[in-house]
């Protein structure tokens, strides 16, 4: 078909983000994913720990995960966040089905770098049904991750290491390009000297406890945003919805819950 100027779109609809939140170990990233808007938790791991949320049973297959997604997708509910939790566990079970489906005993036995390669197959039909939640449902999507520490080799700099998410380069990339929001959790933490006698001094971190979200890049950790935000917020739901831009908001506000669910949610069945 041919394209003609009537087919521009001037003023595109605002849709909900699909957000990225890693950080290190117990910082509160599930009850940060747990103060968005109506939320449902698809668990690759147990991490809603005491938090009362609406989850699925606890996925043991890439399957299962796809199919709480296609449940969300086909049957009505009033959920509006879908938090998945978490993405490098997500990552041992699309290894497994790429094992199992080209009978592997593991993921390296594909040759150097290649059973990486496959997965991403899986990695992309993952993304495609986040994609059709936030498109097609209006759902916040929130990813959530642990860290990693790795060399990173700059083109520009000597090498240093840096925080990352916690999944194979190639999936990595990928979660981070399908994102609209990248955020690193953190504590805010500074150096001070410390004289140790002998005209010597080191240094010491000292910190508040306080626990931040970064959300732009720097060399110490990967983040991103697409819609102007401060370079770092506090680790709180309402804050972050506040420094959002105002078209996005009232996608991102919480609504009093009519019912309470504490209990799982069943799987679908296939």
């Amino acid at each position: 078909m041919a394209i003609s100027l009537n087919q521009l779109v001037r003023a595109a609809r605002p849709k909900p983000p699909i957000i990225t939140l890693y950080g290190v170990h117990g910082i509160g990233k599930t009850t940060f994913a747990a103060q968005a808007p109506s939320p449902v938790f698809v668990q690759t791991e147990d991490g809603l720990g005491t938090l009362a949320c609406p989850h699925f049973p606890l996925a043991g297959t890439f399957e299962d995960v796809i199919g709480a997604l296609a449940a969300l997708y086909t049957e009505p509910h009033d959920f509006k966040t879908c938090v998945i939790d978490s993405v490098d566990w997500l990552e041992a079970l699309i290894w497994a089905k790429v094992c199992r489906d080209n009978g592997w005993a593991s993921i390296e036995d594909a040759g150097y770098g290649k059973g990486y390669v496959a997965a991403l197959n899986l990695w992309r039909q993952y993304i495609d049904g986040l994609n059709a939640l936030r498109d097609d449902k209006g759902m916040v999507v929130i990813q959530i991750a642990h860290t990693d520490i790795r060399r990173f080799d700059s083109p520009e700099h000597d090498p240093y290491d840096r925080y990352t998410i916690k999944l194979h380069a190639r999936a990595a990339a990928l979660v981070q390009e399908h994102s609209d929001i990248v955020l690193f959790a953190n504590y805010r933490i500074s150096t001070v000297k410390a004289d140790v006698g002998f005209n010597k001094k080191v240094s010491r971190a000292v910190g508040s406890g306080e626990r931040v979200i970064h959300t732009s890049e720097r060399p110490a950790f990967l983040a991103k945003n697409r819609y102007g935000l401060p370079d770092t917020l506090p680790l709180d739901w309402q804050a972050f919805v506040q420094a959002m831009p105002e078209a996005i908001q009232p996608l991102l506000m919480t609504t009093p819950a009519t019912t309470s669910v504490t209990t799982p949610i069943p799987t679908p069945s296939a």
